[in-house]
Formats: C-alpha cells, structure tokens, sequence
C-alpha cells in the first residue's frame, strides 16, 4: 500500500509515530510523510532547520515532505495557537500542491494539536483517499483541562471544528477504551470507533549495563526513582516535588528526571527554592536509544498527572516503555492509567495530585525487598508483550488499512 502519514511532530522529535511509520516501511509499504519542522519541546527549530529549508528529505527510506510553521516558543498561549494553525495552514497547502503520489490511506497521528487532521481533510477532497485518524488526546477536554481555555464560546467553536474533523474521516483509533463513549457524543457511530492503544520502540526491553556504562556516572547510587518524559503542566511536578520533600529523611532516596518541556525551567527554580538539589536531580534531554539503559539504573519508574477528569481517560505513552523494560512502576495517577499498571501486577499507584499517597507508594517501593521489586517489573514485562507489544500491533494496524483501502476501491469501480 501507498500510505501517506500526516503529523506535526516526526522525526527527530521524538514521538511513537516515527517507530509506527518505520514499522509499516518494513512491511513493505510505500510511507510518505507530511509533517512540520521540528521544534519541541524546545520551541526553537532544530539545527539544521529554519522556516524555509529542508522542504524534502529521507528517512530510513521515506520521503518527508515538510510544511513551514511558527515554533511553539516557551511561553505557551497565543504562540502555541499560532504554531497549531501555521501547521494546519502550510500543511494543507503541501498536500495539495506536494503530494501527489496516489496514497491508498491516510493515516492522521492526533496529540494536541487536533488541526492535524485538516490538511489531511483536503487532500481526501481533492483525491478522495480515505482517512484513518489515531486519536492520542480528547479535544476541547484536553483543550480545557491543560491548556488554561475557560471560554464557553471558544470551547463551542473548538468542539465545533473537533466534529467537523471527525465527520471529515473514515475510521477513527482510539489509545484508550475510555476515549469511546466521548467520541460517540460528537455523533461519531460506535462501528467507526476502534481501540488501538500505544506500543513502545523494539529497544525498549529489559537491557544490563557494563560496569563503565556512561550512564552510570550520571545516575546516582542509592534507591532511585526515575521519571522519562515531558515536563508539562499535566505531569503534575508540583505533586513529584511535594513527595520528595516529604522523604527528606531518606536521604538515600534520590528522583532523577529524564525530559524537557514547557515546565523545566520552573521545576529547576523550585528544586532550588526548596532545597532539594542533592535530592532531585535532571538530567534534561537524551537520545531514545539511550532510555533503556537509563530505565535500568532505575529501582522504580515513575509517571504522574493532574487530577483532571479528562486525564483519566488516557494511558500515558511512558507507561508502555517502563512495561516493556520490566521496571516496577510508581503511578500518581488516576484512571485507566492507574487500571493497567494495577491488571499488570507492575507496580504500586496513588491517586493523581496526592503527594502524601505518592510518598507513602515510593517508601513502600523503597522498603520492599527487590526480588519483589523484579518480578513485579517482569509481570508488567509479560503484560505488554500481551497487549502492547509491536508487531502485534502493527499486524492489527495494516489489516484496518487494507480494509479501508478495499472499501474505497469498492466503492469507485
């Protein structure tokens, strides 16, 4: 199949759609890719980026065409409104005037922004090629509970434009089973609703470091709870630091942060603010390839999120790679994230914003013998090799193409 993937963020920003693309590559499709020019979390272009070079390139073997945009900046706000439509508008010109390959599916990757969808919209107007769309987050939900809009009229126009995308595709992804009934309410039918949840990379699994391993220089010695990820408003980092400062007794205890984002700057004021530098410590941006090797320096992995309704209804992509490296895994989280680390058997959760709940869950982890520890890092492991694993789901993934596709070619001859 010809597939063309429309996304704001590829490579090298690091998102779970590069391995998805890569994975559908290998399988022996043709992958183009519609996406902008790089720029998060930091909200600076890459190096080697700007507003109006690299249009084209490769990688791993698939053409990426990429439309101009504003970067996000730091700030958030109207800049990041303006990095959102910039993308829609460019894109949409790109694909009309740029691909013109004759692409038997759409395939829509959908963080924030939902705007992703349109130019992918366009294109099936002008060549009527239909569109699968892979929804990771709920808009206006999302828009309401972490990106600061209390309007009920700008919240109306938003659901308003949300509708229009959904009506706009053929068949809709859902990474939650909680995201249906929501999605439904928006008039989209149940039969064009399916689940397909996040995997993780292939190398993410369970790796053994060599005694001079780089990463151990960086990675304190004692109990060491390691978090990998954003470092946004709805990590909830208020809630990790409230914990450790209630652990400063332990002083053996050390929470290392891996990740940047639009909070990192505020994390390591407070860090300071409250004396807890020997304590936290953050180790700002490194390769996906080194993760793994991170994770097993790691007693406990570590995810958390604001006590948003919204929230609950989403499995954070992180707790698919702590699963598949076989880590025990902390979650100060509520919902259907906090439901599958409970099913898997992987780890000890408290409820979202509850910084006491999370300190009592990391002194349990800290006191538990480790033997304990390990298995319940190899039960998680077992889990995701049953549910998330990625040929699995890669295999699922191309049989809903090949659907599509069949169904479109039905209906025009």
């Amino acid at each position: 199949m010809r597939v063309l993937i429309v996304t704001q963020y590829f490579w090298p920003e690091n998102f779970r759609i590069n391995d998805l693309a890569e994975g559908l590559q290998q399988r022996g499709h043709k992958v183009t890719v519609l996406t902008g020019k790089p720029n998060y979390p930091s909200g600076r272009f890459y190096d080697g980026y700007g507003f109006f070079s690299k249009r084209r390139e490769t990688y791993e073997g698939m053409e990426v065409i990429r439309a101009p945009l504003l970067p996000r900046g730091r700030a958030g706000g109207f800049r990041l409104v303006l990095n959102y439509f910039s993308f829609a508008f460019a894109a949409a010109l790109s694909a009309a005037f740029s691909c013109r390959d004759k692409y038997d599916v759409i395939f829509v990757y959908a963080p924030s922004p939902i705007t992703v969808a349109l130019p992918a919209i366009v294109l099936k107007w002008i060549r009527g090629v239909p569109i699968m769309l892979w929804v990771q987050d709920l808009w206006p939900e999302s828009v309401s509970a972490t990106g600061g809009i209390r309007s009920a009229w700008i919240l109306r126009l938003i659901e308003r434009m949300v509708k229009f995308i959904y009506r706009g595709t053929d068949r809709i992804l859902v990474q939650s089973e909680a995201f249906r009934p929501l999605i439904e309410r928006l008039g989209v039918s149940m039969e064009r609703i399916t689940y397909f949840p996040n995997s993780a990379e292939e190398l993410y699994r369970p790796v053994t470091l060599p005694p001079d391993a780089a990463e151990r220089a960086l990675v304190p010695a004692g109990f060491c709870v390691m978090y990998a990820g954003n470092i946004g408003a709805a990590q909830s980092f208020e809630t990790i630091l409230s914990a450790a400062e209630r652990l400063r007794l332990y002083p053996d205890i050390h929470w290392v942060v891996l990740g940047d984002g639009r909070m990192a700057s505020w994390v390591r004021a407070q860090i300071v603010e409250r004396g807890l530098s020997g304590t936290v410590l953050m180790l700002g941006r490194h390769p996906l390839e080194s993760m793994p090797r991170f994770f097993s320096l790691a007693d406990a992995m570590l995810v958390t999120l604001k006590n948003e309704p919204i929230l609950e209804l989403t499995i954070p992509g992180r707790v698919q790679s702590y699963l598949a490296c076989g880590k025990p895994i902390i979650a100060g989280i509520n919902g259907e994230g906090a439901r599958v680390v409970k099913e898997a058997g992987a780890g000890l959760t408290a409820a979202a914003e509850d910084a006491n709940g999370l300190a009592e869950a990391v002194l349990q982890m800290y006191k538990m013998p480790k033997p304990l520890r390990v298995a319940m890092g190899m039960q998680g492991r077992d889990y995701f090799l049953r549910h998330f694993e990625r040929t699995l789901l890669l295999g699922r993934l191309e049989g809903w193409m090949k659907e599509l596709a069949e169904e479109r070619t039905a209906c025009v001859s």
